[in-house]
């Protein structure tokens, strides 16, 4: 009876443990001047195609980073995306461009939506995405330095 009850005691411990991970998960941010904004993360190749389609709305300190490690010539678009975001470009921890309130393109046709920037010159480590105005309301500019961490 002593080893049936360690057993239960040892599997529900187990399972506690197990379902309060996710809870316990760090979360990543960017910090941009006093500007903190936490992120969902896009490295692989169809998280970084898919971005943030679809989405109807964002939390004005949430937005998505898309990792390029290492640096590459990028290029981003609004294909089925529904709303409107700002682009930040990073290179190394510093912003190198910024494509502010770019609109969601309505287009069916993926061809037909404009690229952001128009041809792949621009080599980065990074990108944010976040709402559209947000660089503006948060006086982020071009050559602000930006950090990466991961918070409780």
């Amino acid at each position: 009876m002593k080893l049936y009850l360690r057993l239960t005691i040892l599997f529900l411990a187990t399972a506690f443990v197990c379902l309060c991970l996710p809870v316990l998960a760090k979360m990543p941010t960017a910090k941009i001047g006093n500007n903190v904004i936490k992120l969902e993360v896009a490295s692989t190749n169809a998280e970084i195609q898919r971005g943030l389609m679809y989405r109807t709305s964002m939390p004005e300190d949430a937005g998505m980073v898309f990792i390029f490690h290492p640096a590459r010539p990028v290029t981003f678009w609004m294909y089925h995306t529904k709303i409107p975001l700002d682009m930040i470009f990073i290179k190394d921890g510093k912003i190198i461009k910024i494509f502010e309130n770019v609109p969601p393109c309505p287009s069916e046709d993926s061809s037909l939506c404009p690229t952001y920037p128009q041809s792949t010159t621009i080599v980065v480590t990074e990108v944010v995405e976040v709402n559209g105005g947000y660089a503006k309301r948060h006086g982020i500019k071009e050559g602000d330095d930006v950090s990466f961490s991961l918070s409780l």
